[in-house]
């Protein structure tokens, strides 16, 4: 037996469906395994056709494409280092998620994923059949175990592929990030390490789909668990890993450790990538927005201008008689900064047609929040419009505060493709626009500097539908609202919890109410990435008719 093993290590983004592409990507890195002189090549979690498939792996052309793509890749690399992949493996009527060792033309092993995550936003129960434990494969120097993802979550796959003869444990994973996973993914690999005594390799997807972006941050633990080696999170990276045999038996010689930047940077990273991927894989290159004059228009252009360049933005103002000079300048501004293209398109004429046109109907009844919502539904209009003769893809700007409670208006300010603040609470989307106008980084399109005039940071935030309109007219301040949402969206907590932790009774019951009844709203809702434990869509499933209301 051989005293050293190479493995190529693959941290790619996939297009989930682009099968084709997939493949090519994975051909890619085998060369450059191959090139290295690698034993074996290895890619993430269900690589070949993407991650996650929902429902679109039930359909049977959808895994026999896979499966074909899967046979003409082994005969492609027939002639190197073993190739090793994630793909769906349909079974008759059974559909397994499978990773196939390719070796020598064929494909040589199938390992079945055992546990299957039904939680959160995995519901892998429904889509695919558990299949068994499986050995360890022969991989020339040494034997490998290749616990898929969720089987090393727990000690049962790991600690049989090592009594069946394991040298090594290489873990392949579709893991979607949200705030401060590293850690718990850290912990538990660190788990499997103690209890088998083998090295391990943590090799996660990278990449947007829809609402969870994949976030890299691959990793090789030693025994012991001491870290060898880590690839940085959200950028794509192919390394070459030694691993000696030693008296204490296989250790992967050190390697790079990409340093793992703070929580802020993360979320913001994961916006990026979440809208460039979005953007670039359904076939849009262009991007526009209503740029308010406020925060989170202001937020929401900069990561456009980051995640696609500030030639392919355009942020449209669209004032009312109610908007003021200090929007009008702050909005510009940004544009100005970032270097993206910027119109102004007042809507008074078109607000004063809708006016009119109603006028016969609503009589003498008292404006109240129904022409406010016509101006924002006029503006969704426009930009709509705007979206459809010019082919860009119009993103929307409410935060989760307002997600939340309901201050966004559907088919107004709702209207759009994707949001990408989605999941950042209003306190957030501050620390955030201060983090990005003191720091830029390589993988940001758009130029260094304050993006998010100080004019903004300091303005109370306003709709700017009414006379001298603020937020805090109807709301509580939003660090007190975004502390009960906290508690009551990501939490779970009642209202007795929050009253304990120091609430008023009466908000707290304001804000839950606006919750229950606004989720018609979220069903209709852009997706946006996901930076949290819950965020709106598949982290939390609720109701549209719903009569419970917390007593506590």
């Amino acid at each position: 037996m051989g005293s050293t093993f190479r493995l190529t290590l693959a941290q790619l983004n996939a297009t989930l469906g682009d099968i084709d592409d997939n493949a090519a990507k994975a051909r890619a890195a085998w060369e450059e395994g191959r090139g290295a002189g690698a034993d074996m090549v290895a890619l993430p979690e269900m690589f070949l056709c993407g991650y996650q498939t929902q429902d679109l792996v039930m359909k049977p052309a959808f895994t026999a494409a896979c499966e074909a793509a899967l046979r003409a890749l082994a005969a492609d690399c027939a002639e190197g280092p073993i190739l090793a992949i994630g793909v769906p493996e349909r079974v008759g009527e059974q559909v397994f998620n499978t990773y196939a060792v390719l070796k020598g033309g064929k494909v040589a092993a199938r390992m079945r994923k055992h546990f299957l995550p039904n939680y959160t936003v995995f519901d892998e129960e429904r889509l695919f059949e558990a299949g068994p434990i499986s050995g360890p494969v022969d991989a020339g120097p040494l034997r490998v175990g290749l616990p898929i993802c969720e089987d090393a979550w727990y000690p049962d796959v790991a600690e049989a592929m090592a009594e069946s003869g394991a040298e090594l444990l290489v873990v392949p994973n579709g893991s979607p990030y949200f705030r401060d996973k590293f850690d718990i993914r850290l912990n538990k690999m660190v788990a499997r390490v103690t209890e088998t005594g083998l090295p391990l390799v943590y090799l996660n997807l990278l990449g947007g789909q829809d609402d969870q972006v994949f976030d890299g941050g691959s990793f090789v633990l030693n025994p012991g668990g001491a870290m060898a080696l880590r690839l940085p999170i959200f950028e794509e990276a192919v390394v070459h890993l030694d691993f000696e045999r030693r008296d204490v038996g296989w250790v992967c010689c050190d390697g790079e450790k990409a340093p793992l930047p703070p929580s802020l940077e993360q979320d913001y990273h994961a916006m990026v990538l979440g809208l460039r991927d979005y953007m670039g894989k359904t076939g849009f290159s262009k991007a526009l927005l209503g740029l308010s004059g406020g925060i989170d228009s202001a937020l929401v252009a900069t990561i456009a201008a980051d995640a696609l360049g500030p030639e392919n933005v355009r942020g449209v103002m669209l004032p009312s008689e109610y908007t003021s000079e200090s929007s009008l300048r702050d909005a510009a501004a940004v544009a100005e900064a970032l270097g993206c293209l910027y119109d102004t398109v007042p809507i008074g004429a078109v607000r004063a047609a809708v006016t009119d046109t109603l006028a016969p109907l609503f009589g003498d009844r008292a404006p109240d929040v129904t022409e406010e919502n016509i101006q924002s539904r006029i503006r969704g209009l426009l930009l709509m419009a705007q979206s459809n003769k010019f082919g860009e893809m119009l993103l929307t700007t409410g935060n989760k505060s307002e997600v939340a409670v309901g201050y966004a208006t559907i088919y107004g300010d709702m209207a759009g493709g994707y949001n990408p603040i989605k999941d950042l609470y209003k306190t957030r989307v501050f620390d955030i626009c201060r983090w990005r106008n003191a720091e830029h980084r390589d993988w940001m399109k758009g130029p260094a500097g304050a993006m998010i005039p100080e004019t903004i940071l300091q303005k109370p935030p306003s709709a700017e539908l009414a006379p001298d309109q603020k937020d805090a007219d109807s709301l509580p301040p939003y660090d007190v609202l975004d502390g009960i949402l906290e508690m009551l969206v990501d939490g779970e907590a009642s209202v007795a919890d929050c009253v304990a932790a120091g609430y008023d009774r009466e908000i707290v019951r304001k804000v839950e109410r606006l919750i229950y009844i606004s989720e018609y709203k979220r069903f209709q809702s852009a997706p946006g990435p996901r930076l949290s434990m819950r965020a709106f869509w598949l982290d939390r499933r609720y109701p549209i008719v719903n009569r419970f209301r917390d007593e506590s």
